[in-house]
């Protein structure tokens, strides 16, 4: 789809219309301010050393010559803040006896991953503090490395946490015949015509945003001011009172513009914690920003599951049952949903399937590597990648066409609202639209005789493809649901409308942007509930000061909840400021009318404009008895069900069978997103998001080696696609209205990397398939693609399943200096994060 940029007058409504972005005009020309750009008077810079090892026993620190570096003010270790820091909070028990070890922001006396913080050096600037590292002598007794997820739940297995007394973090489990939700699977297993079973790899991924992460602490004024890039400002003051013990009113945390999260940015992180225990002790402002590699190395990780799935169904591929057994890695500790990710995707396999009975379960493994958290979908990619691969597993089996298969077990349109096996009501959907849609974008049948030719023909270049029809759970969400599955949180947002003397709008929104465009659809939002000009609204967010109530942006929930708060909050300016205009109009409120930001006395022509009744209350000369001088409101918005966005992603790849590369030949996705706000918007989320799901299928992978350092910490070797790297995308959109919220919208902001997975590696076992290549692990590197079709063919020992091998840096040379440094030797940039 391609968007233009239209002409618009002053009466065509806003909604749907392809606003330039507000903030662009700062974000692209360098004027805007990010954390790493703030400087204070007297403020002090800080530098961190990480542990080499990924497990191990600190036995003496030796920090003298340090301490005497120029330009060094202090140094400290885990050992200074033992009895301040307290344990990084967890919010999600999943289980009552889920196992939940400290989370120190500074190690005191035991290293649990290569990268952990071990010392702090704060200096008169950020170079002599880094260069003052050097000073510092740690020995170590180093530990056996856990790091394989199977061999950490053996009898006798190495511990991570030996007062734990295991390795396993916790297990959560679903059935849908205890629930209540649908039959039994050990009946289906047990009946089933077909049935199979398949084991599929969620590689580990790390969020690569484009601004690394960094936090200043102010501790000279009567509040603490933090200000940090973070999805989360409002978590950040609420669960840092709690762990600091810090009076929570004695708190300000600011989020200036944050550039890209993506999940990474979802957290309460040691060197947040860091700053405000080093800003208090020195009564200075103190400032930490991470290196590229540092990002790589410490900050939260993604993903990194094992999911074993068998699927049963009649020989005429009607479904009857659905088993997921997940295994998955928190790493050494738990950040603040950790355990809970998994969860998430307990209620999305089953997708847009009409199984009739499905089990589901989870073991939460605690290893030695960073600590796992949301990572962009956070459990619903990986959900939607497990029964996307293992729906066209079921279609070889029956020898059956895939996307018939499809269509024989989704819900069709008229089914909805439609309660599916894992519990959840989807409210509106119409998956036969937007897949005939797809697949007359795509040519699906031109280039299954394409595909057909080249194989009869014998092509080096063998052509795939890959379908991959889904839904998502956005919006999150409904705070009796995350009550239920014992989140530490609710899931409502707020906003308030503060309306000026002048007529111009402010809107205060407890959501969080960093990239989405939230300045411009809440402005567009607002324009039209009050009838003001889209020039005139202005927005106010990421200040707990300002903005002093949120619950913060992720799981795509600004505008499907904030968005509504802030109708909510337009819609009581108007309440308030109808009896004020029946006063001034000399009529009854029930004869007014408001349209187009006017009321008018219903069939005359006398009026009053919304900024006429503003000055009106500003002046309050001539007010109602007993109305408050005031048209300011604020309402709190608690979604009642999740929305829930879908769509059909084809993907056609040429696999060069004689090297394994494989080149992305045809591209399209139709999604249905609800109401769309900005198209303009909506399309670069689309595009962003097919980068990330598509970087997973072919490039992305966190990988240790034997004793748990890791090998991609620089983007020399951890892969991320540039623009060259990617084809055209086609995109087009399907639309109904979501019935969960009054704007009819569903989220858009992680739909392009929930589907495009399994498209692409469907796509690419596609192509392969007919040399007796079953699986392939992802990434699909040339490596892992060539060594499978070897493999296939016996002209490779296999030492494993086919498409496993060893893991693969992503061709630079590896750093495998764990204190983050990085090595300028093979580092080639450190920019290259994806928008």
């Amino acid at each position: 789809m391609t968007t233009t940029v239209d002409s618009p007058t002053g009466t065509d409504p806003e909604l749907g219309r392809e606003r330039l972005r507000k903030e662009d005009a700062r974000l692209i020309t360098g004027r805007t301010r990010f954390t790493d750009n703030i400087v204070l008077p007297g403020m002090l810079h800080v530098a961190v050393l990480r542990s080499p090892f990924a497990h191990a026993t600190i036995t003496s620190v030796d920090t003298s010559d340090a301490r005497s570096r120029p330009g060094v003010h202090a140094v400290y270790t885990g050992a200074d803040f033992a009895a301040e820091q307290g344990s990084l909070p967890c919010a999600w028990a999943i289980t009552p006896d889920m196992k939940t070890p400290d989370h120190p922001a500074v190690a005191v006396d035991t290293v649990n991953f290569a990268g952990e913080i071990v010392a702090v050096v704060v200096a008169r600037s950020a170079y002599e503090a880094a260069d003052a590292l050097d000073g510092i002598d740690i020995d170590y007794d180093e530990l056996p490395a856990v790091l394989d997820m199977e061999a950490a739940l053996a009898d006798g297995a190495d511990l991570v946490h030996p007062a734990l007394g295991t390795n396993k973090c916790a297990v959560w489990t679903f059935d849908s015949a205890e629930a209540g939700t649908g039959s039994s699977v050990t009946d289906a297993l047990a009946a089933a015509e077909v049935t199979v079973t398949r084991r599929f790899r969620q590689q580990r991924l790390i969020p690569a945003f484009m601004e690394p992460r960094s936090v200043v602490c102010d501790p000279t004024g009567e509040q603490l001011t933090l200000w940090t890039s973070t999805q989360v400002p409002h978590l950040v003051r609420t669960m840092m009172a709690m762990t600091l013990g810090i009076p929570e009113h004695k708190l300000r945390v600011i989020a200036p513009d944050v550039g890209g999260g993506f999940g990474g940015k979802l957290q309460i992180t040691p060197e947040e914690v860091l700053a405000v225990m080093l800003g208090r002790r020195l009564g200075r402002p103190v400032k930490y920003t991470e290196s590229r590699s540092e990002s790589l190395l410490a900050a939260h990780h993604g993903r990194d599951q094992i999911q074993d799935i068998t699927i049963t169904a009649r020989r005429d591929g009607t479904v009857t049952g659905l088993t997921v057994e997940l295994m998955a890695d928190m790493g050494a500790y738990l950040g603040l949903v950790t355990p809970g990710v998994p969860i998430l995707g307990a209620f999305m396999f089953n997708s847009i399937y009409k199984f009739p009975a499905y089990h589901f379960s989870c073991t939460n493994v605690f290893t030695t590597k960073a600590w796992t958290d949301a990572y962009r979908g956070a459990g619903r990619p990986e959900a939607t990648f497990g029964i996307e691969r293992i729906m066209d597993e079921l279609a070889v089996e029956l020898d059956m066409e895939p996307m018939e298969l499809r269509r024989k077990n989704w819900i069709t349109h008229e089914e909805f609202p439609f309660t599916t096996v894992a519990g959840l009501t989807y409210d509106t959907g119409n998956y036969e639209a937007s897949t005939d849609k797809a697949m007359e974008l795509f040519d699906y049948a031109g280039l299954r005789a394409e595909q057909q030719r080249r194989r009869e023909s014998g092509d080096t270049l063998q052509l795939g493809i890959g379908i991959s029809t889904f839904t998502e759970m956005c919006g999150l969400a409904p705070s009796r649901v995350l009550g239920q599955l014992n989140f530490g949180s609710g899931g409502w947002e707020h906003a308030a409308i503060r309306m000026l003397p002048t007529g111009k709008v402010e809107v205060v929104t407890g959501v969080t942007p960093h990239g989405q465009g939230h300045e411009t659809a809440f402005s567009q939002i607002v324009a039209d509930r009050l009838g003001v000009a889209f020039e005139d609204v202005e927005l106010l967010h990421g200040d707990t000061q300002s903005s002093p109530k949120g619950l913060d942006t992720y799981g795509s929930r600004s505008l499907v909840v904030g968005g509504v708060a802030i109708v909510q909050a337009a819609d009581k300016v108007i309440d308030k400021a109808r009896p004020i205009a029946a006063h001034l109009l000399e009529c009854a409120p029930e004869d007014l009318e408001f349209a187009g930001g006017r009321f008018t006395v219903r069939g005359t022509e006398a009026g009053l404009g919304i900024a006429d009744i503003s000055l009106a209350v500003f002046t309050a000369h001539n007010l109602p008895d007993g109305v408050e001088p005031s048209l300011d409101s604020q309402a709190t918005f608690d979604p009642e069900n999740f929305s829930y966005p879908h769509g059909t992603h084809l993907c056609a790849v040429e696999v060069d069978t004689e090297t394994g590369f494989v080149q992305i030949y045809r591209y399209v996705c139709v999604d249905d997103v609800g109401q769309v706000v900005n198209p303009m918007i909506v399309e670069g989320q689309i595009h962003g998001g097919l980068a990330q799901g598509i970087a997973q299928a072919l490039y992305e992978e966190a990988i240790y080696d034997d004793g748990g350092t890791l090998l991609t910490g620089t983007m020399a070797d951890y892969l991320l696609p540039s623009a060259m790297d990617l084809p055209h995308f086609t995109t087009e959109r399907t639309e109904t209205l979501a019935t969960s919220n009054v704007l009819g919208v569903k989220g858009v902001g992680e739909a392009g990397t929930i589907a495009s997975t399994p498209a692409v590696v469907n796509a690419v076992l596609d192509a392969v398939r007919q040399h007796g290549v079953r699986d392939i692990e992802m990434p699909c590197s040339p490596q892992r693609v060539w060594r499978a079709l070897e493999q296939a063919r016996g002209g490779l020992d296999a030492g494993g399943p086919a498409g496993r091998n060893t893991p693969e840096a992503g061709g630079g040379l590896g750093t495998t200096d764990a204190s983050g440094s990085v090595d300028e030797s093979t580092s080639t940039t450190d920019e290259g994060g994806l928008a």
